[in-house]
């Protein structure tokens, strides 16, 4: 007797092969959250930066991608505002505002693009999650500089210098992780 898979589709993303109810969504935008706020620990300060390199964007876009829109933004707002709350794990074990608080907004806007892109098929091939990826990461940019320019009361060309030159290199490894893991996953779940 053997069990059958449902057939992968377009439109769904990784979460929705698991048999849906709302326990796990629940589950899953728990995980998401507390993925992000253990990703934000691996943390390496960036010398004349108030921002520290972090595993925080890497989770909180694949947690977008792996989840959708819906369930990847209220896995993102969970966890920006239980930091908000005074749970020590946004980076470095802090939580409330600070100057890269706008980071952590960006966030919540991109794992709402990268989870409708994941849904038209766009984490399923290697080009593909990379401009789904570099999407993601211009969206925390787009949001997080501009606050980081107005919390740390520094000109926008400062915060650029500051808040998204020194981060270019590690973003693009990140999205190149990214590009193994997400086509991947899909690869074996056809199997």
């Amino acid at each position: 007797m053997s069990t059958a898979v449902a057939p992968i589709r377009t439109g769904q993303v990784l979460a929705d092969l698991i048999p849906a109810s709302r326990v796990r969504d629940v589950v899953l935008v728990a995980g998401g959250a507390a993925l992000t706020g253990l990703a934000a620990q691996i943390a390496v300060p960036v010398p004349g930066s108030p921002v520290p390199v972090t595993g925080q964007t890497f989770a909180a876009l694949l947690v977008g991608t792996t989840l959708g829109a819906r369930r990847g933004v209220a896995s993102l707002a969970l966890y920006a505002l239980a930091g908000l709350a005074g749970l020590p794990w946004f980076a470095q074990g802090t939580a409330g505002f600070s100057v890269s608080f706008g980071y952590i907004l960006g966030m919540i806007l991109a794992s709402a693009a990268v989870g409708a892109l994941a849904r038209r098929g766009a984490d399923r091939n290697v080009w593909r999650t990379a401009g789904t990826m570099l999407i993601g990461e211009a969206i925390i940019y787009a949001v997080g500089v501009p606050y980081l320019a107005y919390a740390a009361d520094m000109s926008l060309s400062a915060a650029v210098a500051a808040g998204l030159t020194p981060f270019l290199i590690g973003d693009a490894l990140k999205a190149a992780l990214a590009m193994g893991v997400l086509p991947t996953a899909w690869k074996l779940v056809k199997r």
